[in-house]
């Protein structure tokens, strides 16, 4: 026989309601403080007589069964508030068990209010048994939580002052770190993000002075500033962190977020603490480096991560931060040697544990790494070598690719293309990425006409693809269809006004062939406030003001963007600029530089070659 509907849900809820006396007959505590005594009904039905039988005697330390509070009218009035709200009357069921729970004063049966009323969509209802909760159980943590809770979600903000600040108080030292990221994110979802920031100072009040815990709560109260919009509050929340606790890493790790030219006094903070605190935490070291590479300070970022592989130099993920810049600028041996000393300490670590998917990620990026270095010496073997290491079949299209690339450098290129060709395309993305990936085989090989014929049917099918105009625009530069080019630029700088890379190269190709150079300037400019930091921008800006004769502002751009980034391109620029002015020399010895760096580059050949000079 099929049991009916009716049956099913009076069976469940029995099963609630059995599951929660069983619960309460197990935790209740006569003995203990505020708990109830037993309660014993007049009416309840005589126990059955029982033969009395020897048993062994239980352990001193076993506590004696302790009868239960429930009785069967409270019993009946908890199966009939489950009937109730399971049948589409969730409020009369939540009166019965929220009443129950105040008879027994049982915390499973409140929280049990709690869910009802929550899943009516009552919050005030919600809030109303959370605060029966904790009247009736004044020390219970779960009944202040859930009240937190649900004023944060009414947006009661104003209303949770007091219940933080006693949670807080309740929360053990050693748990305070993870309070405070739970207290970060919950009111950070309010829709009033700045009360939410000034309430939260008010309950951590104590905490903010105290110089165990005020690095800590001061960074609390930051993130929700930062949340709210408030960057300089952010960061005077941080600056105060850490002079109340020097040694916490929580004010940097905010400061961390706020570095910008616009922020100058936060990264301060962070090299405070770097300078001050031997066993800073790595983590907080390799994010500062990760900050610094974004901010393109790559030398800046290459001694923070030398600085932790010497100190630490059993840590893996440093070395291959470490390799990836060393490899950038062309410190093809540093890399190597820090690529492999990545792998080593990798392979070494469990498989098994939360980082084992991270690891294998970067050992395949430092396998790729490797081959291009291979690849940079001319060793071809030795490139394929490391790509056939690579097992990964989410990074089958970047191994394919470099493949292609290897097949190419050794004249195949119709084999190179096939290989392109054959790569899966599961999204649009795919798509893209195979054709600009088959486009830079014939720019390397120099095919420029046949490039330049499959961007245009590209970018005529996609002419709002501002990727597709630039390729176009550089491959017309290559094939000196310079008016192609120039309208080209244009266009991507309507299409996007704040690519610098299209100000860039159009000020660029202006001031390499001496034609309107202040226009050219200004585009460069303008470029330049798009990316202050980018050195390749600021070779565009020294050039262009060596070709209008200002020789002493060229120096002082193209010698800062050369340090920046050693790069055969600026160091050709740098090294002509020299050269004009007779230091000689020091422009030889420039260029012997960029040439061991990348013998190829045309800028560097064409230079040396228009010169006559053979360093």
């Amino acid at each position: 026989m099929i049991p009916s509907p009716r049956r099913h849900r009076l069976a469940a809820a029995a099963s609630l309601v059995l599951l929660a006396c069983a619960v309460h007959a197990q935790t209740s505590d006569p003995a203990a403080p505020n708990s109830p005594a037993p309660i014993i009904e007049r009416n309840a039905p005589p126990r059955p007589a029982v033969r009395p039988r020897v048993t062994a005697p239980k352990p001193a330390s076993e506590p004696a069964a302790q009868p239960s509070a429930l009785t069967a009218d409270l019993f009946y009035e908890i199966l009939m508030g489950e009937m109730t709200a399971r049948s589409g009357d969730p409020g009369s069921g939540y009166a019965l068990v929220l009443d129950a729970a105040r008879r027994l004063r049982d915390g499973k049966l409140f929280q049990r209010a709690v869910e009802i009323a929550l899943q009516s969509r009552s919050g005030d209802a919600a809030l109303a048994a959370a605060r029966a909760w904790q009247e009736a159980l004044p020390t219970s943590r779960d009944a202040r939580r859930i009240e937190l809770q649900i004023l944060i979600a009414l947006n009661r903000i104003g209303e949770t002052v007091e219940p933080l600040r006693a949670e807080v108080a309740a929360t053990s030292q050693i748990e305070r770190p993870l309070l405070m990221a739970v207290i970060a994110r919950n009111y950070s979802r309010a829709s009033d993000k700045k009360l939410a920031a000034s309430v939260v100072e008010r309950a951590l009040v104590d905490e903010l002075k105290s110089p165990t815990t005020g690095g800590l709560a001061w960074a609390t109260v930051g993130r929700l500033r930062l949340n709210a919009g408030d960057n300089s509050g952010a960061l005077e929340a941080a600056r105060k962190g850490q002079e109340v606790d020097p040694a916490s890493d929580a004010p940097p790790a905010l400061a961390l977020e706020l570095i910008d030219p616009s922020q100058p006094l936060a990264e301060p903070i962070v090299t405070r603490y770097l300078a001050s605190n031997t066993k800073a935490t790595p983590d907080l070291r390799i994010a500062y480096a990760r900050v610094l590479v974004e901010n393109r300070r790559y030398n800046d970022a290459q001694t923070q991560l030398q600085a932790l592989t010497t100190a630490r130099p059993e840590l893996a993920e440093p070395w291959l931060l470490l390799g990836s810049l060393q490899m950038q600028a062309k410190q093809d041996g540093a890399a190597e040697t820090s690529l492999k000393r990545y792998i080593d300490l990798s392979s070494s670590q469990s498989n098994k544990d939360a980082d084992a998917a991270d690891r294998k990620r970067g050992v395949t990026q430092a396998y790729l790494a490797l081959s291009q270095l291979a690849e940079r010496r001319k060793d071809l073997t030795g490139a394929e070598r490391w790509l056939s290491r690579i097992d990964s079949t989410e990074d089958l299209t970047i191994a394919q690719t470099r493949r292609a690339g290897l097949l190419a450098r050794q004249g195949k290129l119709p084999q190179a293309r096939e290989i392109i060709r054959a790569l899966p395309e599961r999204t649009a993305d795919d798509k893209k990425q195979k054709f600009l990936a088959e486009v830079q085989l014939l720019r390397d090989a120099k095919q420029y006409q046949a490039a330049y014929d499959m961007l245009a049917q590209a970018s005529a099918a996609a002419p709002d693809d501002g990727d597709l105009v630039y390729d176009q625009a550089m491959v017309a530069e290559k094939l000196n269809r310079l008016d192609d080019m120039e309208r080209l630029l244009r266009r991507l700088i309507q299409l996007k006004p704040e690519s610098q890379n299209a100000y860039n190269a159009l000020g660029y190709s202006f001031a390499d062939r001496k034609i309107r150079l202040d226009e050219a300037r200004t585009l460069i400019q303008k470029a330049v406030q798009l990316a202050p930091e980018d050195p390749f921008i600021a070779d565009s800006l020294g050039w262009v003001e060596f070709r209008l004769g200002n020789t002493a502002e060229a120096i002082r751009i193209l010698e800062a963007a050369y340090k920046t980034r050693p790069d055969p391109e600026i160091g050709a620029h740098f090294g002509e600029v020299l050269w004009s002015i007779g230091q000689k020399d020091r422009a030889v010895t420039i260029w012997k530089e960029a040439l061991l760096s990348d013998a190829e580059n045309e800028t560097l050949q064409e230079t040396l070659k228009r010169l006559r000079v053979k360093p």
